[in-house]
C-alpha cells in the first residue's frame, strides 16, 4: 500500500511553542541549505554555496552546479542499459490493462531538429553587480561567469567536499560554512551573530557520518558562531520524527547521495546504513544524455554552466515521471530566459526518456555517466587523540574484563583446547562484542556494479538484529529527499521490493509513504529535528557551550543522541 499521511497528536503547546523561537534548526545538503526557526512553517531553502573574489594571481576553482559527466565515447554499457529499461517498458501494461507502446526515438529527434526557437522578448535580465569580495546563496545565479570569482559547495555526495584544490581543506570547507551560514541568518532570519548567544542550534547531520567533522562542526556552532547550547541529529532519524511514525526503513534520496537505514524509536541501527553516491543531480544528467540523443533543440546547452544546470534540472522536475499510462511523444515547451541573451521559447518532443532517466534509480548501470561510484558505509571509529577513552578503550576494558573473568573461573577442558590451538579468546571476545559484529556484515556489490535502490533497501532491511525488526521494516519504507520526487516511482519501488521480499516476509504489507503528512520530502528531515527539538525528552540532549569547552568530543559520547 503506498499512502501520503500519518497523523499524531499535534506536540506544539504553548510553552514549547515560545521556546521553539529561539532555536534555529539548520539542515546542510549538496546542493541546498535549508534553515530556519523551530517554529517556523518552512525553512529558508537557499543554494548552499559561496562565491569568493579571486586573488590577482589566485588560482582559479570552481565547483560544478551538476555532477561531471565522464568521457562519452564508449557509450555501448550506458546504451545496453537504456535498452534494457525501454525493453521492460515495452512488456509492461497501462492501467486499462492495453500494451505500452513508444514512439521511435528516431521520430522524434526528427521532429526536434526542425524545431527554431521563438524570441519572446530582447533580453533576460542583467548580471548582478559584485561590490564585496563574496556572493552567497542564489545569487551566485546571476553572478558573471567572467567576474573573477571560485565557487565553493562545502558538501558534495552528501559529506564534506574535501579535495586538493584551493579551499578544499577540512577548514576551507568550516569557513565556507560559517560563511554562509550566518549570512543566511542575519539576512533572512534578521538575527545578528552577537545575539546567538541568545539561541539554540539543532544541526542535521548525515546518518553515515565522520565523526572528525562532526568534531569541527561543534566547535563551529558552540565556538565559532556562538550559540549557547545546540545538538547533533542524524536526517534518517529527524525524517522519521517529521513524519509521525515510529519506526521506518528510511530512504532518502537528495540531489548527490541516496541513503538508506532502519530507524526504530530514535535509533538508526549502525550495521543497516548505506549511502551510495549518486541521487538527483546525476538522473538529470542521464535525462539530458536522453534529450541529446533525440536531438535537444538548444544545442548551446551546457551541463557545466550553472544557468543551464538549472534548465535541465528544471526540465527534469517538471517533465519526469514513472506512469505507464503515459505512452508516446509528447510535446512540451520551455523558456529560456539568461542575462544579456534573448529570451527564447522552445517546443520540444518526448516520449519514454521522461521515464527512463527516474527508472535509473533501479538500473544503476546508468550512473556510470558520472563515473565510479563507491558505497559508505558506518565504520568504526578509530580512535580520537581528543577523547582518551572512546570506543576502542571502552571496547579493551570489555575485552579485560571478560579475559580476567573466565581466567577467575575453573579452566574448563574446552578452554584449554582453545589456549592450545592459538590465542583464541581475543576472537571468542570479539564474536561477543557487539560493536564488533556490527562492522562484519558488507553490503554485497557484485564487482564493477553500482547498488541499486531496491537491492540497497533489501540489504539494509536484512541487516536488521532481528527477524521482529526485519518484519517491521518490510512493512514501512519512508521515501524523503528532494532527489526522487517523481509521479509514480513508488509504486515501482514497491513492485521491485515485493518481487525480491525473502519467503518469511511476504505475509507483512508493504507500505512505501512517499508524501508523509502531506509535506515536500525534502523538508520532512527538517520538520523533523523542529518537533524533536520542542520535544521534554530532548531537553537532555542540549551541549552547552561550557561544557563543551570543558570535555570536547567525550560530551558528544555521552549525550548524542546516537552510538558515538
Amino acid at each position: 500500500m503506498i499512502h501520503g499521511t500519518n497523523s499524531t497528536p499535534d506536540v506544539d503547546k504553548a510553552p514549547e511553542h515560545i521556546q521553539s523561537k529561539n532555536i534555529i534548526v539548520i539542515h546542510p545538503g549538496s546542493l541546498n541549505l535549508r534553515i530556519g526557526r523551530a517554529s517556523d512553517l518552512n525553512p529558508v531553502t537557499i543554494l548552499h554555496a559561496v562565491a569568493r573574489r579571486r586573488k590577482p594571481e589566485g588560482q582559479a576553482y570552481s565547483d560544478t552546479f551538476l555532477p561531471e559527466r565522464v568521457d562519452l565515447t564508449q557509450t555501448k554499457e550506458l546504451e545496453d542499459a537504456r535498452l534494457a529499461i525501454s525493453h521492460t517498458l515495452q512488456s509492461c501494461l497501462q492501467s486499462d490493462g492495453r500494451r505500452r507502446y513508444a514512439t521511435p526515438p528516431q521520430q522524434i529527434a526528427a521532429f526536434n531538429r526542425r524545431v527554431q526557437p521563438e524570441i519572446m522578448g530582447d533580453s533576460g535580465g542583467e548580471w548582478i553587480k559584485t561590490d564585496g569580495d563574496t556572493i552567497i546563496g542564489n545569487d551566485i545565479f546571476r553572478l558573471n561567469p567572467q567576474e573573477p570569482f571560485n565557487i565553493h559547495f562545502p558538501y558534495k555526495r552528501g559529506d564534506f567536499n574535501i579535495h586538493p584544490g584551493p579551499g578544499g581543506s577540512i577548514t576551507g570547507v568550516i569557513a565556507d560554512l560559517e560563511t554562509i551560514w550566518l549570512h543566511i541568518i542575519e539576512t533572512h532570519l534578521q538575527i545578528s551573530q552577537k545575539d546567538l548567544k541568545n539561541y539554540r542550534a539543532v544541526l542535521i547531520i548525515p546518518d553515515v557520518y565522520n565523526r572528525i567533522y562532526l568534531r569541527e562542526l561543534m566547535y563551529l556552532l558552540l565556538g565559532s558562531m556562538g550559540f549557547a547550547s545546540c545538538f547533533l541529529v542524524q536526517d534518517h532519524v529527524s525524517a522519521t520524527f517529521g513524519s509521525g511514525l515510529g519506526y521506518a526503513c528510511v530512504v532518502d534520496v537528495g540531489d548527490q547521495k541516496t541513503s538508506v537505514s532502519c530507524v526504530e524509536d530514535g535509533i538508526c541501527h549502525p550495521n543497516t546504513r548505506v549511502r551510495l553516491e549518486y541521487g538527483g543531480g546525476d538522473i538529470t544528467q542521464i535525462f539530458y544524455w536522453l534529450l541529446q540523443k533525440c536531438a535537444f533543440p538548444y544545442k548551446e546547452c551546457d551541463d557545466q554552466n550553472k544557468l543551464d544546470s538549472m534548465l535541465l534540472r528544471k526540465l527534469k522536475e517538471e517533465h519526469c515521471h514513472v506512469n505507464l499510462d503515459i505512452c508516446g511523444s509528447q510535446e512540451k515547451s520551455f523558456t529560456l530566459k539568461q542575462p544579456e541573451k534573448p529570451i527564447c521559447q522552445f517546443t520540444i518532443q518526448v516520449g519514454d526518456e521522461c521515464i527512463i532517466a527516474p527508472l535509473s534509480l533501479f538500473n544503476p548501470e546508468l550512473f556510470i555517466i558520472t563515473g565510479p561510484k563507491q558505497v559508505h558505509t558506518q565504520k568504526l571509529s578509530t580512535g580520537d587523540p581528543q577523547d582518551p577513552h572512546d570506543e576502542l578503550y571502552l571496547r579493551d576494558i570489555r575485552k579485560k574484563g571478560m579475559k580476567e573473568e573466565s581466567a577467575s573461573n575453573e579452566l574448563s577442558e574446552s578452554f584449554l583446547e582453545n589456549q592450545q590451538a592459538g590465542n583464541e579468546d581475543d576472537i571468542v571476545v570479539d564474536a561477543m562484542d557487539p560493536v564488533i559484529t556490527q562492522s562484519v556484515k558488507e553490503f554485497v556489490i557484485n564487482p564493477g556494479q553500482i547498488l541499486g535502490l531496491d537491492q540497497a533497501v533489501l540489504q539494509s532491511i536484512d541487516r536488521c538484529p532481528n527477524e521482529d525488526l526485519k518484519r517491521k521494516m518490510y512493512g514501512c519504507v519512508l521515501v524523503v529527499g528532494g532527489g526522487m520526487k517523481f509521479c509514480g516511482i513508488g509504486t515501482w519501488l514497491q513492485n521491485r521490493i515485493s518481487l525480491q521480499i525473502p519467503y518469511l516476509y511476504r505475509a507483512e504489507q508493504l507500505d512505501i509513504i512517499t508524501n508523509p503528512r502531506e509535506m515536500d520530502p525534502s523538508m520532512v528531515a527538517w520538520k523533523g529535528a523542529c518537533i524533536m527539538s520542542c520535544l521534554e525528552t530532548a531537553q537532555e540532549l542540549w551541549i552547552e557551550t561550557a561544557e563543551w569547552e570543558k570535555y570536547g568530543v567525550r560530551v558528544l559520547r555521552e549525550r548524542a543522541p546516537f552510538t558515538w
